[in-house]
């Protein structure tokens, strides 16, 4: 060891080889190596590559990512402006639309590129339910809803009276 605490030149940390000859020894006897203690890397989810080749420009190659996005923008200025009657409904529909869009494409199309985040089943099932989800809430929502689900409104009576 030298004054830093580093092995000295020709020795190995173990007091093995120079050159690790004792590393492949115990390899050849089937002795592994230990895993890394620290992930470097992390998997690219199924379906994470570019949804257009490589020489395309970046917006054509996230193609799938830039709809949901942009129509769930759409749904946001519309209620944010509130140009019409209902507006709010309109806009908050159009954002579960998006999610549940996210969905069907994660479903269909082979690479969606970055709106790939998880397993293909487990972004499937959370944008179709969280999209599902808004799309219900959006239709059902005070004053004049457009869907009356009345086992929900008799559960709603009764937790507050």
């Amino acid at each position: 060891m030298t004054a830093k605490g580093e092995p000295a030149k020709g020795a190995t940390a173990k007091g093995g080889a120079a050159n690790g000859g004792a590393a492949r020894d115990g390899a050849a006897k089937g002795v592994g190596r230990r895993p890394p203690t620290v992930t470097t890397d992390t998997a690219r989810p199924e379906g994470g590559g570019r949804a257009a080749p490589g020489d395309a420009s970046a917006p054509a190659r996230q193609w799938p990512l830039l709809s949901v996005l942009v129509l769930a923008g759409i749904g946001l200025v519309v209620v944010g402006t509130d140009p019409f009657p209902q507006a709010f409904r309109v806009g908050t529909i159009l954002v579960g639309v998006a999610l549940l869009l996210g969905a069907v494409m994660r479903r269909v199309l082979p690479s969606v590129g970055m709106l790939a985040v998880r397993s293909r089943f487990t972004d499937m099932i959370t944008y179709g339910v969280m999209g599902g989800l808004i799309v219900l809430l959006a239709l059902m929502v005070q004053p004049e809803p457009w869907l009356r689900i009345p086992f929900l409104e008799d559960v709603l009576h009764l937790t507050v009276t």
